[in-house]
């Protein structure tokens, strides 16, 4: 038996650029940093992108299945929906328990409007098949979204196909922990605009996406190169928790005037953005610069659950290809199976970790504390180590 308290907590008012929160990244690039966000530019940011991103209607029922630890928990599971007055679901557990239809069954049971998941999920559900799908009503489902890295053609299809009957747009969103909410995405835009499989192809309103080339803004079609933002926007971090110099340096000094996101990007003859992934994972193979993700979704594509890949020091080409796979391999110079990959609580692959351990760097591994298994670590350098010693055709 319980009694509500009497007191009363009055809302106290608050400058714009006061702290609204400080949050850490997961350390996928790294030693982790805490970033610093406000009150009125992040709460706009989120409610705006949360409303528009996923065709938010008053009355909806919001699904973001992230850790609310996490940015995407922040944004889209309590900022954006309650600034918006909405009903925003809390999932905390697993997709695949009690079973693979965990995330449908919830979606029959609270009609669910909007879902909002990562890649690293929909691949591992779309390995079980689609029985745990369809024998759950999904009618309430109108739009799907993916957060958290590309999302490959194959998972694109299923997710589309299955678990949204082939009605529901798919919003593969592209933002970061600095932005505050989502960058890029298919949606908004006009009434029965295109959307082309496993691409975020839109910036949202007054975000200016540019490629650079060779510390150049470069604004053409048909271009790769690394991902700046030409303007301020509201959602965007402040600064990093006691180190300014920090931020200014990660984020300013690479190309100045522009803020620097760490990924690369394609834009194609119509103008819309593909991410190719971090720039710190591009492979340079004979003076040829091959994105990570695009050799990823080649590999998942038959029986391989997931993929990881990395390069790894040629003494003719530079670097060659090396592929961490769940599933049945798929040889590049050299491939390793594995049962699963070191990742993030908000299921992002570490793979600065796998490049440490193909660069016999075990002991640099650098922060592991965001790992949501460190077993897996060990497996893989045991793999790697008995792969290593096994005579080479």
């Amino acid at each position: 038996m319980w009694m509500a308290s009497e007191a009363v907590c009055e809302p106290v008012a608050m400058e714009s650029e006061d702290l609204l929160f400080l949050l850490y990244t997961s350390g996928s690039t790294g030693k982790p940093k805490g970033l610093v966000h406000t009150q009125a530019g992040y709460l706009l940011y989120a409610a705006l992108t949360h409303r528009y991103v996923f065709d938010y209607h008053d009355g909806d029922v919001f699904g973001c299945v992230a850790d609310i630890g996490w940015i995407t928990g922040h944004s889209y599971v309590v900022y954006g929906p309650l600034c918006n007055g909405g009903t925003t679901v809390l999932f905390e557990s697993t997709p695949v328990y009690p079973n693979a239809g965990r995330y449908w069954e919830m979606v029959e049971r609270l009609k669910i409007n909007q879902f909002y998941g990562s890649p690293t999920a929909i691949r591992l559900l779309l390995k079980y098949g689609d029985k745990w799908v369809k024998c759950h009503d999904r009618s309430s489902l109108k739009t799907l979204g993916s957060v958290g890295e590309p999302l490959n053609s194959e998972a694109w299809a299923w997710y589309y196909k299955v678990v949204g009957d082939g009605r529901c747009p798919v919003v593969d969103t592209w933002w970061q922990t600095e932005t505050g909410g989502v960058c890029i995405a298919p949606r908004p835009a006009e009434s029965g605009a295109e959307i082309i499989p496993a691409m975020a192809m839109r910036p949202f309103f007054g975000i200016m996406p540019v490629l650079m080339d060779e510390k150049v803004s470069g604004t053409q079609n048909n271009m790769s190169g690394p991902l700046c933002i030409a303007q301020p926007w509201p959602g965007m971090a402040r600064t990093i928790y006691n180190d300014h110099e920090r931020f200014v340096d990660t984020y300013f000094r690479p190309y100045p005037n522009h803020f620097f996101t760490g990924d690369g990007a394609y834009r194609t003859k119509q103008g819309y953005y593909q991410i190719t992934g971090r720039l710190d994972d591009v492979i340079n193979i004979s003076g040829h610069r091959l994105g990570t993700a695009e050799i990823e979704d080649a590999v998942v594509r038959e029986v391989v659950a997931e993929s990881a890949v990395i390069g790894c020091a040629h003494e003719v080409k530079g670097e060659g290809e090396k592929s961490e796979s769940r599933g049945t391999l798929v040889r590049y110079r050299l491939a390793e199976v594995v049962k699963r990959l070191p990742k993030t609580r908000s299921g992002k692959i570490m793979r600065r970790i796998l490049r440490s351990i193909v660069q016999n760097k075990r002991h640099e591994l650098g922060d592991l504390t965001t790992l949501d298994d460190h077993t897996a670590v060990e497996e893989i350098v045991d793999g790697h180590k008995k792969i290593l010693e096994e005579p080479r055709k």
